[in-house]
């Protein structure tokens, strides 16, 4: 264990005051992990009354006003708003003369590359798009989940260095996505990770309909298994019916859900097809076996009860 001894973040003079428009579950975080850094959060904005508690609880003693007050007093804002809000915003304080020559602006869109700030770079702002490759809380566990947490960084180059020091600082990993490769880099993103939030509820659901007592624990080491392995070894760690050419079990499967949960069906199904590509590409899959298994497929998106044999 390391016998370095870390300065209290108190006792070293503050270098940047912060502020943040959008405390939603974001914000709030980023700013606390900045403080832990050494900068000073002095403004936050939020609408819902959600929002202002959540300020209140992650950052005690700093001010709630409004989006043109945080502009004014921070040298360094976040901009923690949803995308599709996130453009009208920039332009808005663009407009208004909020923006100032030399000003940070951060945004935290994983949609959007440092592009969207063009109307605060015209008035002199220095854009920048860091965007946490996590999910949020909006509690305090948020900001050590920040330590190791990659952030997609877009920035002109001439601020790239700046942009991966705050990520640096606030216990982050930079990893540089191209302007035209933010749309690509957030669908990945939420494919697996929004996607997987779906899933697993969808089979705790299905498990409890079984009577299973403690879903939660019986998934929680197959899943966390199947995490390690598909991101030690791809496609090489499929398992399961599809994987294997089970046509029948998954005939069961479809007639099984189609009867419980007809919702999970279709989800069930083109899942069931991209698995059914990749383990044939990747051999897995038997060409043999594939036949009847795209067959059993093909009927259940028709509607057609499986054929369970």
């Amino acid at each position: 264990m390391s016998t370095v001894h870390q300065p209290d973040p108190r006792d070293r003079p503050a270098r940047l005051t912060v502020g943040v428009v959008g405390a939603g579950r974001v914000g709030p975080a980023l700013a606390a992990s900045l403080q832990l850094a050494g900068h000073r959060p002095v403004a936050v904005s939020g609408v819902s009354d959600a929002s202002r508690r959540r300020a209140a609880t992650m950052l005690p003693d700093v001010p709630l006003v409004t989006p043109a007050e945080v502009m004014a007093r921070a040298d360094l804002v976040l901009l923690t708003v949803p995308d599709d809000a996130l453009p009208g915003l920039v332009e808005g304080l663009a407009e208004t003369g909020a923006v100032r020559p030399g000003q940070l602006l951060v945004h935290t869109s994983g949609r959007y590359g440092a592009r969207v700030l063009d109307p605060a770079l015209r008035a002199g702002a220095l854009p920048l798009a860091l965007h946490p490759a996590m999910t949020f809380t909006g509690t305090a566990v948020d900001v050590q989940r920040l330590a190791g947490c990659s952030f997609g960084v877009t920035a002109p180059d001439e601020l790239r260095l700046a942009a991966e020091a705050l990520v640096i600082e606030m216990g982050g990993e930079p990893e540089w996505i191209a302007e035209e490769s933010r749309p690509l880099y957030h669908a990945a993103l939420a494919l697996g990770a929004n996607h997987l939030v779906t899933l697993v509820a969808q089979s705790l659901e299905l498990l409890r309909a079984a009577g299973v007592e403690a879903p939660d624990r019986m998934l929680g080491p197959l899943l966390g298994a199947a995490l390690d392995n598909a991101l030690r070894s791809g496609d090489a760690a499929l398992t399961g019916p599809v994987a294997r050419g089970d046509a029948g079990t998954v005939a069961v499967h479809v007639s099984e859900l189609r009867r419980h949960a007809p919702g999970t069906v279709d989800g069930y199904l083109a899942m069931a097809r991209a698995t059914a590509d990749r383990a044939l590409a990747s051999g897995l899959l038997k060409p043999e076996l594939a036949e009847d298994l795209l067959g059993v497929l093909a009927k259940g998106t028709d509607g057609a009860e499986g054929d369970v044999r």
